[in-house]
């Protein structure tokens, strides 16, 4: 008989996500060059599905580690892409075509198209998926703004997850502000979300700095394999034995069961 820890999704997963966002050098920990990412990835590479580039990290660090930073990701099978901010700068300041390179020349490979700031129409929005995927560019969409006046509905919520899923966009994150707006307004929100046929494809956006109540918490009402992202590096580790029921967040389920 072999000791083992509950089992769960293997990558390459579909429920259960966990996307790592890397700050750089920052308070979270130091994750913007191949030795520091390293370091998180040979012992956790096994529990990190995504991990995005911050804001405009992909400006504000030199480009050599930015490009460093992707590979090594990828090296140890995990997929990054740059935050939606970059994209959301870029349009505004009308230079996609900047982006393009800016993404190429860097090798990141991914992008998170996302209005917390802009708006698109449904048919802009459709446009830009299509523009970088064709270019080979991975693309995550990000639903929500960073100051909301009034909760999501989630009715639209669902047709924006089918209609980006149309083109090819496997999972839309969630806004924190506007997951928790809407949690505070509705109390039904909870079982309303976790009755949709779409909520598999949904990520939500933690708060790196309401670890680890808000995380466990996510893990107990959603289940183990609820798709979380925004984890900060030092945060993968404990988060993975919250979807296994280890920690006292979780009240050591593990054993309590």
């Amino acid at each position: 008989m072999t000791l083992s820890l509950p089992s769960r999704s293997a990558k390459p997963r579909t429920r259960g996500i966990t996307s790592m966002i890397d700050f750089g050098p920052d308070t979270f920990g130091w994750t913007g060059a191949p030795e520091g990412i390293r370091n998180v990835l040979e012992a956790c590479a096994e529990y990190i599905d995504y991990a995005k580039i911050y804001a405009l990290n992909a400006l504000l660090l030199p480009p050599e580690i930015v490009k460093a930073a992707a590979r090594t990701y990828r090296d140890y099978g995990v997929t990054p892409f740059a935050g939606g901010i970059l994209f959301e700068y870029a349009w505004q300041k009308n230079e996609l075509d900047g982006l393009e390179r800016l993404l190429l020349d860097l090798d990141i490979g991914g992008l998170e198209i996302s209005e917390n700031y802009v708006s698109l129409t449904p048919d802009e929005r459709a446009r830009m998926i299509e523009r970088f995927r064709k270019r080979g560019i991975y693309i995550k969409y990000e639903f929500g703004r960073k100051n909301p006046t009034e909760p999501l509905a989630i009715d639209e919520l669902g047709a924006v997850v089918e209609a980006v899923g149309r083109h090819g966009v496997e999972h839309l994150i969630v806004e924190q502000s506007d997951f928790d707006m809407l949690v505070a307004a509705r109390p039904d929100a909870i079982s309303a979300l976790k009755a949709q046929p779409w909520f598999d494809r949904l990520l939500i956006e933690a708060d790196p700095y309401r670890f680890p109540q808000q995380h466990a918490d996510l893990v107990k009402t959603f289940g183990p394999e609820v798709n979380l992202a925004n984890i900060t590096p030092g945060q993968v580790l404990r988060l993975e034995g919250f979807r296994r029921g280890i920690g006292r967040a979780v009240d050591y389920s593990i054993i309590a069961r």
